[in-house]
C-alpha cells in the first residue's frame, strides 16, 4: 500500500508541475517541426495509459477501404515480425532481459512501476513463434515454437537459408530449410551486441542489404540523455553494419538515440530508419522522427536535437560534433514513439497507400494529451516522405485514456496485406483491402 501511495504521489506531483503540450500534435510533424523552448521540470510528466486489452470480439479500427480482422490472438507480447518467402510469418514474443542495475534510484523504481501499469513489464517469453495461414482465410490455423531461449529476441531477417535474430545481447545465426515449423540448437553468435546490466533500450533490430551480402543493426542508447555519462554508451545509440563473409562490423551512422524500425525505400535504395527521440524537455519535445540514414553521419544525441538545437543538459558540450549534426527528413510527433517500420511496395492496399511507409506508434507515457497509440502512413514522392501522416489503424486508446492496444512492428504479408503486432493486446491485426 505504501509503494502505492507513493506512486499515486509521485503522479500526482507531475501532473501539478508539468503542463500539457503548448502546440498541436501536428506542428511537431512533418520536414520542418515547430521546435519550442526546452520546458524541464523536477518531476517530468507522467501521463500513463493504463494497460486493459481488449473485450471480447473488439479491435482496431481501419481507415476507410481498409478491413482489419485478427490474423492471431493470444499472443505472449508479440512485438516484431517476419514474413518469410513462403508465406510463414515469425513474431517476437518478447520483452525486456533481465537489467538488475536500472531503476536503482527513485526515478528509475518509480518509472518501472508505471512501466508495469502500461503493459511494458510483462516478464520475456523469450520465444519466436511461427504462424501459418494453411487456407488462406487471412487467420492463421498452424501455430508453432519456432525458437526458444533467446536472450529477448527482437528483430530477424533471412539471408542464403540462414535466419538472423537480433537478440538482446547478440546478433545469432540459426540454419533455416523452407518450411520448417521449429529450429533446434543455440544458433551461432555473429556478433556480440551492447548489453549489461542497465540495457536501457534493448530492443535490437536487423535488416539484410539488398544483396544480402551486409546486415544492418539497431542499438539503442543507455540512458535518456548521457545522465549516466558517456562511457556505458560506447557503440550505442548507433546503426551498425556488419560484413557477412568477414565477419567485420563498423558503426554505420551515430547519434541516433534509439532507432528501431528500418527499412529500404525502393526509389532510392536508401536505407531508413525511426528513432524515438529525448524525454524531460517538455511535452513538445523533441519529436520522434523518421529519416534516410547516410553513411559516417551523426544525428545529435545526447548533444544536440534537429541539427544544432543543443540539448544543455549533456555535459560536457561538444560544440564540434553539434557542428556536423544532421537534421532528420521527418518528424513525427513528440513522443509518440514510433518503432514498427515497413515499406508499402507491393502492398495490395488501394493505389493510396502503395507509395510510402508504414509506422507502428507504441504511443506516449509522458505527454498530455497523449500521442501515437495508432498505425500510420506516410506517402512518399520521389524517395522523399511528403505530406501529414495519414491514419491507417486507430481505437487502441479508448476515450477512458486506457490502451486496449498498442501497435509496434509492421510488416506485409505474403498477399501485400498489412500486418501489425499489438503487445497489449497479444494480437497480430490483419489490414487488408474492403471489397
Amino acid at each position: 500500500m505504501m509503494r502505492l501511495q507513493l506512486v499515486q504521489a509521485v503522479v500526482s506531483l507531475s501532473l501539478a508541475s508539468c503542463a500539457s503540450a503548448s502546440l498541436p500534435l501536428s506542428q511537431t510533424i512533418g520536414p520542418e517541426p515547430t521546435l519550442v523552448s526546452p520546458r524541464q521540470a523536477l518531476i517530468p510528466n507522467v501521463n500513463i495509459a493504463k494497460a486493459t486489452g481488449w473485450s471480447a470480439g473488439a479491435g482496431p479500427v481501419a481507415a476507410p477501404g481498409l478491413r482489419v480482422a485478427a490474423f492471431a490472438r493470444d499472443l505472449d507480447h508479440p512485438r516484431w515480425l517476419l514474413v518469410l518467402p513462403n508465406g510463414d510469418v515469425l513474431v517476437a514474443e518478447t520483452n525486456a532481459p533481465p537489467r538488475p542495475d536500472d531503476g536503482k534510484n527513485l526515478k528509475g523504481w518509480v518509472t518501472g512501476l508505471l512501466m508495469k501499469s502500461s503493459g511494458a513489464a510483462v516478464p520475456s517469453a523469450n520465444r519466436i513463434t511461427l504462424l501459418r495461414d494453411r487456407d488462406g482465410d487471412g487467420v492463421a490455423d498452424l501455430r508453432a515454437p519456432f525458437l526458444e531461449g533467446i536472450n529477448s529476441p527482437f528483430g530477424m531477417t533471412l539471408v542464403d537459408g540462414a535466419l538472423y535474430v537480433a537478440a538482446s545481447d547478440a546478433v545469432l545465426r540459426f540454419p533455416y530449410t523452407a518450411g520448417a515449423t521449429h529450429l533446434d540448437g543455440p544458433g551461432t553468435r555473429v556478433l556480440e551486441l551492447p548489453a549489461g546490466p542497465i540495457n536501457h533500450h534493448w530492443t535490437k533490430n536487423v535488416i539484410a542489404s539488398a544483396g544480402g551480402r551486409k546486415l544492418y543493426v539497431t542499438v539503442g542508447s543507455n540512458s535518456n540523455a548521457a545522465e549516466r555519462g558517456m562511457d556505458v554508451e560506447a557503440g550505442r545509440a548507433s546503426i551498425w553494419e556488419l560484413d557477412l563473409a568477414s565477419g567485420a562490423h563498423r558503426v554505420y551512422a551515430t547519434g541516433l538515440r534509439n532507432p528501431v524500425g528500418l527499412a529500404w525505400e525502393p526509389h532510392s535504395g536508401a536505407l531508413w530508419a525511426v528513432v524515438n527521440e529525448r524525454d524531460e524537455l517538455g511535452d513538445d519535445l523533441v519529436p520522434d522522427y523518421l529519416t534516410s540514414v547516410r553513411e559516417g553521419a551523426f544525428y545529435g544525441w545526447p548533444y544536440s536535437y534537429y541539427g544544432a538545437h543543443v540539448d544543455s543538459r549533456v555535459t560536457p558540450p561538444r560544440p564540434d560534433l553539434v557542428a556536423t549534426a544532421i537534421a532528420p527528413d521527418y518528424a513525427l510527433g513528440a513522443h509518440t514513439a514510433c518503432l514498427g517500420l515497413a515499406s508499402s511496395a507491393g502492398t495490395t492496399l488501394p493505389e493510396a497507400w502503395a507509395h510510402g511507409m508504414f509506422i507502428g506508434q507504441h504511443g506516449s507515457w509522458n505527454r498530455t494529451p497523449r500521442s501515437g497509440y495508432k498505425v500510420v502512413y506516410v506517402a512518399f514522392e520521389g524517395g522523399k516522405p511528403v505530406g501529414l501522416p495519414v491514419d491507417v489503424l486507430t481505437g487502441f486508446l479508448s476515450e477512458a485514456g486506457t490502451a486496449s492496444g498498442r501497435p509496434v512492428g509492421v510488416a506485409l504479408d505474403q498477399t501485400g496485406a498489412l500486418l501489425v503486432a499489438d503487445d497489449v493486446g497479444n494480437s497480430i491485426w490483419r489490414v487488408s483491402a474492403s471489397k
